[in-house]
């Protein structure tokens, strides 16, 4: 027998996260009630993942369950901000109690790990698709923003670039990734420690969800500034890296997205100090180019010759123009 709307509300949302002080009415009003500690801006994202558009019909519910989540914090990551609070709107085609209770496992344990509550959201019948928002605390003036970088400054990136591309064209080709290649797709790692750490140090930062060539450009937009990519300093897995040794394609790194690092700027005497911090906490850290004045991002080779990247990024509405 299918559950209502309350019964699945109160089955598989409440008390939902890591119990938090600053919650004072959490699901089950019209409205949840929070408190914002005093001395510290509140950081909201959303996002929404929709079935056929962000993941495969079939998903793992426990994996999409994480990634709905990661891809929010992520958000935070990139801001320096420490997150508190998340509401959930989902579309459901049925109360499918097993798959809801595997998505909310996934979810759950994201949420308890990163001392994130669930206070509030929605649940309608629909094509399958998840939207959360998140909200988190950054003290004022200490935000991480896409509009500080400034020409000289050194381009970092944490983690390595094109691993969950190359597990996605895989997929579509008909073949099974390697198991850690798949979990780079579908259960990311918000770098939500590298935000903090890189908080009083960097100047500008963004996520890359999109793909670098984007998500940096995005960066350059909003600072009125270009940059010069060393495409050899990118930090690639060992596949990534044959890949592009086998087909002379870069867009695996420059293009795919999914990868949910965080790509920031910094004055070059800082870079020391960045690696110090991010080692602390066993980040990779890389740094893969300069901001320049003049507007763009050029991608020069190991030789020192520019190549023709393609354009970056993913667009919802590129098509519908």
């Amino acid at each position: 027998m299918a559950l209502s709307e309350f019964e699945l509300i109160e089955r598989f949302f409440s008390h939902i996260g890591h119990p938090r002080e600053d919650v004072l009415l959490g699901v089950g009003d019209d409205c949840a009630l929070v408190q914002v500690p005093a001395g510290e801006n509140l950081a909201v994202s959303v996002d929404t993942l929709v079935e056929g558009v962000h993941f495969y019909a079939g998903t793992d519910p426990e994996k999409l369950g994480h990634k709905a989540l990661a891809v929010n914090l992520s958000d935070l990551a990139a801001m320096g901000a420490i997150p508190a609070w998340a509401t959930l709107a989902l579309t459901l085609p049925e109360s499918d109690s097993e798959w809801l209770k595997s998505f909310m496992r996934g979810f759950s344990a994201l949420a308890n790990r990163h001392r994130v509550q669930l206070v509030g959201g929605d649940t309608t019948r629909g094509a399958l698709s998840v939207t959360i928002q998140v909200h988190g605390f950054v003290p004022p003036g200490k935000a991480l923003t896409r509009d500080a970088a400034r020409a000289g400054e050194r381009i970092g990136i944490t983690g390595t670039l094109g691993d969950a591309g190359l597990a996605l064209q895989q997929m579509a080709g008909g073949r099974l990734p390697e198991k850690w290649l798949r979990e780079r797709l579908e259960a990311p790692s918000p770098r939500l420690a590298a935000g903090l750490a890189l908080r009083d140090l960097a100047t500008s930062a963004i996520d890359v969800s999109d793909g670098l060539l984007a998500d940096l450009g995005h960066i350059c937009a909003r600072s009125r500034v270009g940059a010069r990519l060393e495409l050899w300093n990118l930090p690639l897995s060992h596949e990534v890296d044959e890949h592009i040794k086998m087909s002379g394609d870069w867009s695996l790194p420059l293009t795919a997205g999914d990868d949910y690092e965080l790509c920031f700027t910094v004055p070059p005497d800082s870079c020391r100090q960045i690696e110090a911090a991010l080692g602390g906490i066993e980040e990779r850290v890389a740094w893969i180019g300069v901001v320049e004045k003049d507007p763009g991002i050029r991608c020069l080779n190991a030789d020192g010759r520019q190549i023709e990247a393609g354009q970056g990024g993913y667009q919802h509405f590129q098509s519908a123009k």
